[in-house]
């Protein structure tokens, strides 16, 4: 119910799987709140979730309208990847 996925890209949540790492959201979330106070609105860092990583180190998180975003760790640029969850996963995820 509350355990991690992988679903294309790795899903974090609060009990992962070994294939995904030991980190959970919380710990993905407020690293991403330290590393990007300087760059990003804090009325966004206060209001969304990191649920992923990109292979390079960039943030994948939910804004609190459930957008899906990602965050160049390199510039602190914001890109919008989906419209919710739902679209996100059926962006990544591909059948066998």
């Amino acid at each position: 119910m509350f355990g991690g996925a992988y679903t294309g890209l790795a899903i974090h949540a609060f009990s992962n799987g070994s294939s995904i790492g030991n980190e959970t959201v919380i710990d993905l979330t407020l690293a991403f709140r330290q590393q990007f106070t300087d760059y990003i609105c804090p009325n966004i860092l206060d209001t969304s979730y990191v649920i992923s990583m990109d292979g390079e180190g960039n943030p994948i998180f939910i804004d609190a309208s459930g957008k899906v975003f990602i965050c160049y760790h390199d510039s602190g640029d914001i890109k919008l990847l989906a419209d919710s969850f739902e679209a996100l996963i059926e962006d990544n995820f591909y059948e066998w």
